[in-house]
């Protein structure tokens, strides 16, 4: 196996490879603005840290949210295209579910959340690093501040609000490294992981404004 895990959903981009035994290269940048700038380059320098090529890589493990439109379908567009230019399999998992099983706590509860804008979070309860017990969702986080009362809370998202979060473990951001270590023993487990499809949660907030009128020349 040699798994080439990527993540755009949150403001780091990053990237890894995962040997079926263990992590072998990784990136992370974090550049909320600059996914498909580092992307690509990113892909290059760990292929060429661990001293392969892409047609070397037997599978590919995309984070799939959830994320704001523009920064999570770069990493989408680019696994799917690496996919088919390889006819190998792409698989999707929740960027949350990266963030938890990186989390630097012993047993849950917990939670994780990244930043959502708009004063909002992208959010999911969790039972240990491996488990999680709800859907995730996106909510302003005094909506949601009694059901996280007292438990741990990872990511950027829970930093950014720590009247609702007081108690935040690390990882800030997700990693790559951690996607394909999660990805790597669920497929060892003979687990089917989901397909890639994106977790965005709300529209995006480029949008045609209403009583928007189209004029065709005669």
């Amino acid at each position: 196996m040699l798994l080439l895990a990527l993540d755009t959903a949150t403001p780091a981009v990053t990237v890894a490879l995962h040997d079926g035994t263990d992590v072998i290269a990784s990136s992370s940048q974090v550049d909320a603005r600059r996914h498909g700038e580092l992307l690509l380059p990113a892909v290059d320098r760990v292929l060429t840290e661990a001293g392969l090529g892409l047609d070397a890589v037997t599978a590919i493990v995309v984070g799939t949210g959830p994320g704001p439109y523009t920064g999570l379908r770069v990493g989408l567009m680019t696994a799917d295209t690496f996919g088919l230019a390889l006819g190998v399999p792409v698989h999707g998992l929740c960027t949350l579910d990266g963030l938890a099983y990186a989390a630097d706590i012993e047993k849950g509860p917990f939670v994780v959340a990244t930043d959502a804008r708009r004063k909002e979070v992208y959010w999911a309860r969790y039972a240990d690093s491996r488990t999680r017990l709800t859907d995730p969702a996106v909510d302003r986080p005094a909506d949601i501040a009694e059901q996280v009362a007292d438990l741990p809370a990872v990511g950027a998202g829970a930093l950014l609000y720590p009247d609702t979060f007081p108690r935040v473990h690390e990882p800030e951001h997700v990693s790559a490294a951690a996607l394909a270590s999660l990805a790597a023993e669920r497929l060892a487990a003979g687990e089917q992981l989901p397909a890639p499809r994106p977790l965005y949660l709300r529209r995006p907030d480029a949008q045609v404004p209403k009583n928007y009128k189209v004029v065709t020349p005669k």
